[in-house]
């Protein structure tokens, strides 16, 4: 695949979301952030879960989504309540 399954957390078929919305980089998914590319993807495909918003924003910190901090999980979580 492309660039973006090199980072963690990113398998081919959230690189390919990813991608359909528009997102094709590592600087682009950074500067997008990980609450308007789960948008984005949520928009595309409304299975969209709360592990897919913590696996992109672990993929932009360079770690796995198990290892994201509590308090960003805290934060994505209630970022995912407000939306779904």
């Amino acid at each position: 695949m492309g660039e973006l399954s090199k980072l963690p957390n990113i398998g081919d078929k959230l690189e390919v979301q990813l991608v359909e919305v528009g997102i094709e980089t590592i600087e682009q998914l950074k500067k997008v952030g990980s609450k308007q590319a789960w948008l984005a993807i949520n928009a595309i495909d409304n299975s969209a879960c709360i592990n897919r918003l913590c696996a992109i924003e672990g993929a932009i910190q360079g770690i796995r989504w198990h290892s994201l901090s509590n308090e960003v999980k805290n934060e994505l979580k209630e970022f995912y309540n407000t939306v779904k």
